[in-house]
């Protein structure tokens, strides 16, 4: 079994040093290991100090890195995801492998860098792929975009199947509108199928986790906070936290001395906040992390520990549980507090609000049309109760 490693953070923490040094030591390892920019502001090439591209380059001793250009992976491997997406948004222009400047949906264009992942993983080539993401919010919207498209299509494609077919026909007559044919329909639910695919590789925590980098200061401690809680929220699993840039002791220099006691300050905040997740301290360089010999000394002083590439954490993972008389939804949200989440049922989903993030969950089709129960926030888990047994007078969702 291969292993993803998603490296993310607040913009300008030092993400891709961090990246780039997991990739490295892994290689440094014997395994065979990809580094992947799945940033549009790609710098793995200022890191290495070479050109990149979008084809994987051997930079160095088994490692190998790639630069994601989502419209060249529209134009030259997705035709048919393209197609598919053609057909759904009939009068757009978007034609497989014709297809000329961004994609017509804005946002939709970095699922063909997800795409792309799960073909890497699948090939088997690299033992370890490790993904340098763009800052969180970026990141955050990549990881959800399978989840959203596969929501939409599996409401809206059972009913656009029958629709097309009886309307077609008149479409075609008296409007001069080509409707999708059922082979571009078949397109379209192996597409489906294949967003299905795509967040079950990512959301197995014995493949795929997440590790934040952050450095010692408030806001950038308080986005971290937030981002592990929305990581978890939409089901990625979390496995450790990377601080850089922390200053050592400067006796004599009264300056950095008052930084450094600032610093020490969150970085308590940090360890109380992720007691539960390995830290890990990367000091703060005199120079910037550029070339190899720059990396294996980040390797060599802080990427130490025997276990970097195991799952090292196995927290609770999202669930239904059985309780007397129905189930339980367990949804971990570590940090969140009472009155910050909202949970509103649906006739067949469930939303979950927190921050500005909401997710819409599918509920199984044995709780749809029942309201939630109990709701209990405590010690970092939403439990959503739903009583199946409740007689004639059970409630149900409102529409």
């Amino acid at each position: 079994m291969g292993r993803i490693i998603i490296i993310t953070g607040k913009g300008g923490v030092g993400k891709t040093s961090v990246a780039a040094a997991h990739a490295l030591r892994s290689a440094q390892e014997g395994a065979k290991t990809l580094l992947v920019s799945a940033d549009m502001a790609h710098n793995l090439g200022d890191i290495f100090e070479m050109r990149i591209g979008d084809q994987p380059r051997e930079v160095s001793d088994r490692l190998w890195a790639l630069e994601l250009d989502p419209e060249r992976l529209l134009q030259t491997e997705f035709p048919e995801v393209a197609d598919a997406f053609a057909q759904m948004l009939p009068g757009s222009g978007l034609s497989g492998a014709e297809a000329e400047g961004p994609f017509p949906t804005p946002g939709l264009d970095d699922l063909f860098s997800l795409l792309k992942l799960k073909k890497l993983y699948e090939a088997g080539e690299y033992a370890r792929i490790i993904v340098d993401c763009a800052p969180t919010g970026e990141t955050l919207s990549l990881l959800k975009l399978p989840e959203n498209l596969a929501w939409y299509m599996e409401k809206f494609f059972p009913v656009g199947k029958t629709m097309v077919r009886l309307l077609s026909p008149v479409s075609r007559l008296r409007y001069q509108v080509r409707l999708p044919d059922r082979k571009a329909m078949d397109r379209i639910g192996e597409l489906h199928l294949r967003l299905l695919g795509l967040q079950e590789l990512l959301r197995d925590g014995e493949v795929c986790t997440a590790r934040l980098v952050a450095t010692p200061e408030k806001m950038v401690v308080e986005e971290t906070k937030r981002n592990y809680m929305y990581l978890n929220l939409y089901g990625y699993h979390t496995d450790g936290v990377f601080v850089n840039r922390v200053l050592s002791p400067q006796p004599g220099n009264a300056f950095l001395e008052g930084w450094r006691d600032i610093q020490q300050g969150w970085l308590r905040e940090l360890r109380s906040v992720f007691s539960a997740l390995p830290l890990t301290e990367i000091p703060w360089y005199p120079q910037e992390v550029r070339g190899l010999d720059a990396l294996e000394r980040l390797c060599a002083e802080a990427l130490t520990a025997p276990d970097l590439f195991d799952v090292r954490v196995r927290g609770e993972s999202e669930g239904y549980e059985a309780i007397p008389g129905g189930y339980r939804l367990v949804l971990p949200l570590p940090g969140a507090r009472d009155g910050q989440v909202a949970v509103r049922c649906h006739s067949q989903d469930l939303d979950v609000e927190t921050g500005n993030q909401l997710r819409r969950i599918p509920l199984p089709n044995l709780l749809r049309g029942i309201s939630p129960g109990e709701v209990s926030l405590k010690d970092g888990v939403l439990r959503v109760s739903f009583l199946t047994e409740q007689g004639e007078e059970a409630a149900t969702c409102g529409s």
